[in-house]
């Protein structure tokens, strides 16, 4: 599982984990010294930690029309498990001291933070059409991106993304997150699709002749956006809102610095 709260810089400096042995010199205090390595060799030997600081953790949920659908009416929209989720590791982060905010905005730690990234949730205005795209712009040396969205409109804008991403050292998680029916497409007989947006319209005699290819073509998506996240050294998950948000809760949190 990720330790939440200090990671390591690769260099000596304030922390708990051993970083490396070096030759005592001016300056070093009788406590410093390792005493038991020292009595190894003719010389005196200091044991350095290796610095450690709180990383930065920003979050990026979907706005896009269609993240508002949901199959059932006991079924929370993507919206809202997306939303759900991105606080919850929100939470999770700035208790073990990380500073977390979402894309765009200061990232912080503390208490405080909380309340301000769930008023951010609650007052995101959702996009005017379906698509949404975080923006490459906003993205800061050395963070870590969660993204949360269906990837279901054109993903061309990932690529972008991620190539800025690699220059900037950023690393992070791509989370789809569907419904049940856009996974196994229960439709029969005449059904009239349509994105929520109104943007898009399909009309079809015969909507389970559709499914086979409608199946094949969601494996294709996720397999490209799988290979996408690999090749930048990011992480792809998926997660459907008839399952527990704990489950892929748990998932972002073990894989978040993977």
């Amino acid at each position: 599982m990720v330790a939440p709260g200090a990671h390591g810089l690769r260099r000596a400096g304030p922390g708990e984990d051993f970083w490396q042995y070096r030759p005592a010199t001016h300056g070093d205090t009788a406590r410093s010294i390792d005493w038991r390595r020292s009595a190894r060799s003719d010389s005196q030997f200091v044991r350095d930690r290796e610095a450690q600081t709180a990383q930065a953790v920003v979050l990026w949920a979907s706005g896009g029309q269609g993240m508002t659908y949901s199959g059932a009416q006991d079924r929370p929209s993507k919206r809202a498990r997306a939303q759900l989720l991105t606080l919850a590791l929100a939470m999770v982060l700035l208790r073990g001291g990380e500073r977390v905010g979402l894309l765009g905005q200061p990232a912080r730690s503390g208490r405080v933070q909380a309340e301000r990234l769930a008023e951010g949730l609650i007052n995101a205005v959702p996009a005017k059409g379906d698509e949404d795209a975080p923006s490459p712009k906003a993205l800061r040396p050395n963070q870590r991106l969660v993204i949360l969205s269906d990837f279901l409109t054109d993903p061309a804008w990932l690529e972008a993304l991620l190539t800025r991403a690699s220059g900037l050292g950023v690393r992070g998680v791509l989370m789809q997150v569907l419904d049940p029916d856009e996974e196994s497409f229960p439709y029969s007989g005449a059904v009239l699709f349509r994105s929520l947006s109104g943007a898009v319209r399909h009309d079809s005699r015969d909507a389970a002749g559709l499914r086979d290819a409608y199946q094949a073509r969601l494996a294709e998506r996720r397999d490209w956006l799988r290979a996408q996240a690999e090749s930048a050294g990011w992480h792809f998950g998926h997660h459907t809102t008839d399952r527990a948000p704990a489950l892929a809760l748990s998932w972002l949190y073990q894989v978040l610095e993977g």
